[in-house]
């Protein structure tokens, strides 16, 4: 799913991202998923909503519960179950679908007008009848009170065919040579016609004569609009009793009052497209005109923008849900777009997920477009002399610049620079007179960086061109036509060094081609001295003889040992100058910082550890080993025990030793606190369970050390009591208290508060 923000309007498209086909297997459509974002991001509200190649036309039922869509290769008409989220049936047609329309709740009534000028009829089994009209139809319109179908076309006369009766009627006479659409008021059922004249003729069906004529073509003409040809009426949309909507052929929606002949509000597109269709958007105040480029959403009382939407393929035909803010758009692409704006109104009842899902995603932030606005920079409000407007209302802080007003832009512009057309024609003819130098015969121009590879190429590139004629090979590109390549001959850090090792020993025959490159090169440089001295370049510089196309084995070994020994005998020789210039060197000595806390022994110590680093991990393991800091050992189950003690630093071994002192120290001065104790611990025991025994109702009576009795109160007054002697045992774990014996005290003291507190 795609967010866009127009306006701060946020709107959603939920028919982007890539469609799978049907034979996939669910494995292969859940591995894509994995792998592909798009996939996995994408939303098909509902499964098959597309055509084969395009879309022509698209309506709603009116219960909702049914969208119907007609589209190509082959015509047909598919419907689908909006309660299901999928295709319901597809009908295959004869021809191509001009329009049609639903005359029933559900689709069990559909009228299709083709563009052979036949009429076809459709039941809910499927086809019903067809009939032929006398021209070709365009449009048309159904007047519910006297079930009559009325028809527009490439005729001035408007025919009607009566579904009870099932015959023709007479038809209207209208005073155009054309007709392109027509509409019904369904509230008083005053008929429209749009001419191609740019004329809109009202009807009223009752009598059959035409009641009124607005002359559409002249107002849609403003001061502002550019117009080329003769405005024709392209759509038609009432809305209640009063208003009517006028789209022409030109880019321009006109706004009507029946009452007056003069139009409310004039809104151009600014693309110079036909509008395809109009709707009326009750809650906002809104009219949603398309034309085949871009749909626009704006205050029909203000004419402000309101939002736009601006989708990806051409339009054919736009459908809003009714009661709601989801658009339908016909497009000439296979996929049909579905659009989510929530602010024109709730997702309908069959995707009312929406809400929770948009909700979900109206925290992330999205750029913000304005419509007829112009975006500059600092540098070009200086340009134009307008910095002193930063902060005012003209100007609107975005990003890394500011929106002005597109027509303020092009008005300060005009003033700042009145000569730009001027400079714009004299670059026109420059662009001309080098399309035509480039016609005429090109001298071969070397570039500056890697000439001998150019040069190589070039002499290639001619040989393939004389060889061309015997034998048909397959074009190839060549290096120095490739952009790719282009920074290769540009730069320097490309320059190719002939004189490393490795250029020489990988292209050893190169010596015998340079000298005749070079020799041709010196002829080409001197050919340009000359040309810069003349005026007018004739003809072509002469081509050197071709290089050899190919050498012997046998030169080819020799020419590669003896650029080895060549290599060799350089190396040496740099040797040489690299000793004779260490032995003029003064050595000089060089000073170390050793850290906080180490001590400095010798060189020989580091260069072991430098040796030890070195070595191979096995051979460390032995080393190890024998130190007595490793030890390796074989388990019972088969593997290895690899046991080691790690290496401490002398100021861990002093902080150790230290530490140790420290201990020892503290065992000499600790004195025995054993003569504190004032009872035994026993005793201790002994009390804190006799406190226990209170807290649970019962009354601790004195006994021997290590034993506790237990007497009810209320026995206390009696001769005799039941004393419960419990003995302290030392357990394995912790000690614990058992019952040792029953014994009869006829007459036990009364305990006092001392044993009581004991």
């Amino acid at each position: 799913m795609q967010v866009s923000s127009l306006n701060e309007v946020k709107i959603y498209s939920l028919s982007c991202g890539k469609s799978l086909p049907e034979w996939l297997s669910d494995r292969k459509k859940r591995a894509l998923q994995k792998k592909d974002v798009d996939v996995r991001r994408r939303i098909e509200l509902i499964q098959d909503f597309e055509m084969p190649t395009v879309c022509t036309t698209m309506k709603v039922s009116k219960d909702g519960q049914y969208i119907l869509a007609t589209g190509t290769y082959k015509p047909r008409v598919r419907c689908y179950d909006t309660y299901q989220l999928s295709l319901k049936f597809e009908r295959c047609l004869d021809s191509e679908v001009v329009t049609f329309d639903i005359l029933s709740d559900d689709y069990s009534k559909i009228v299709f007008l083709h563009n052979d000028r036949y009429i076809e009829f459709h039941s809910q089994s499927g086809f019903y009848y067809k009939t032929r009209i006398p021209k070709f139809g365009r449009d048309f319109s159904y007047h519910y009170p006297s079930c009559d179908l009325y028809f527009v076309g490439a005729s001035s006369e408007v025919y009607r065919l009566n579904l009870e009766q099932g015959r023709y009627l007479n038809p209207l006479q209208t005073d155009a040579a054309e007709n392109n659409v027509c509409d019904i008021n369904a509230v008083h059922g005053l008929l429209a016609t749009g001419t191609i004249e740019g004329r809109v003729e009202c009807w009223d069906p009752r009598a059959r004569s035409r009641v009124g004529l607005l002359d559409c073509a002249l107002s849609s003409v403003t001061a502002d609009s550019e117009v080329s040809s003769l405005p024709t009426i392209s759509a038609l949309q009432f809305s209640g009793a009063l208003t009517m909507a006028v789209g022409t052929s030109t880019g321009q929606v006109l706004l009507y009052d029946l009452r007056s002949s003069k139009p409310l509000l004039v809104k151009d597109h600014q693309y110079g497209l036909p509008i395809k269709s109009i709707h009326f958007q009750d809650t906002l105040d809104l009219i949603l005109s398309a034309d085949s480029r871009i749909i626009k959403m704006w205050n029909k009382n203000s004419g402000k923008i309101f939002t736009s939407l601006e989708p990806e393929h051409n339009l054919n035909d736009v459908c809003l849900y009714p009661g709601s803010g989801m658009l339908l758009t016909a497009n000439e692409a296979p996929k049909m777009g579905i659009y989510y704006i929530p602010v024109l109104g709730p997702a309908p009842r069959w995707c009312s997920f929406l809400d929770n899902l948009t909700e979900e995603l109206e925290e992330n932030p999205e750029s913000t477009v304005y419509d007829d606005y112009k975006f500059v920079t600092k540098k070009d409000l200086e340009n134009l002399g307008l910095t002193h407007l930063i902060g005012s209302p003209f100007l609107r802080a975005y990003m890394h610049g500011f929106f002005m007003d597109i027509k303020l832009y092009h008005r300060v512009k005009l003033m700042v620079n009145p000569f730009a057309y001027e400079e714009y024609r004299k670059d026109k003819i420059r662009q001309k007179i080098e399309e035509t130098r480039a016609q005429r015969v090109q001298l071969k121009k070397l570039p500056k960086v890697n000439k001998e590879l150019a040069l190589k190429l070039m002499e290639e590139e001619e040989e393939k061109q004389k060889s061309s004629w015997k034998k048909k090979a397959k074009s190839l590109p060549n290096i120095l036509t490739d952009d790719r390549f282009k920074v290769m001959f540009e730069n320097p850090d490309f320059q190719v060094d002939e004189e490393s090792e490795e250029f020489r020993l990988l292209n050893p025959l190169v010596s015998k081609i340079s000298e005749k490159r070079k020799k041709k090169l010196r002829l080409l440089e001197q050919q340009e001295l000359r040309e810069k001295e003349e005026e007018e370049p004739e003809g072509r510089p002469s081509d050197a003889e071709s290089s050899d196309s190919s050498d012997d084995e046998k030169d080819w070994v020799a020419e590669v040992r003896r650029q080895r020994r060549l290599l060799q005998q350089e190396d040496r020789v740099r040797r040489q100058e690299q000793r004779r210039e260490d032995q003029q060197a003064v050595l000089k000595p060089q000073f170390y910082e050793i850290k906080a806390g180490e001590e400095f022994r010798s060189f020989q110590e580091s260069a072991a550890k430098h040796k030890l680093l070195n070595k191979t991990l096995e051979d460390r393991l032995k080393l190890e080993a024998k130190s007595g800091t490793l030890s390796v050992a074989d388990t019972t189950v088969g593997s290895k025990q690899l046991t080691f003690t790690l290496k401490k630093s002398e100021q861990q071994k002093q902080q150790q030793e230290a530490e140790k002192l420290h201990r020892l120290e503290r065992r000499q001065l600790r004195r025995s606190a054993s003569h504190l104790r004032s009872r035994p611990r026993d005793e201790h025991s002994a009390r804190d369970y006799c406190f226990l025994c209170t807290r649970l109702g019962f009354l601790p009576v004195a006994a021997a050390p290590g034993k506790v009795g237990l007497m009810y109160p209320e026995q206390l007054g009696c001769e005799s009591s039941l004393l419960v002697v419990r003995r302290k045992i030392q357990g394995r774990r912790r000690p614990f208290w058992r019952d040792a014996e029953l014994v009869w005290t006829p007459s036990l003291p009364r305990p006092g508060l001392a044993d009581i507190a004991a």
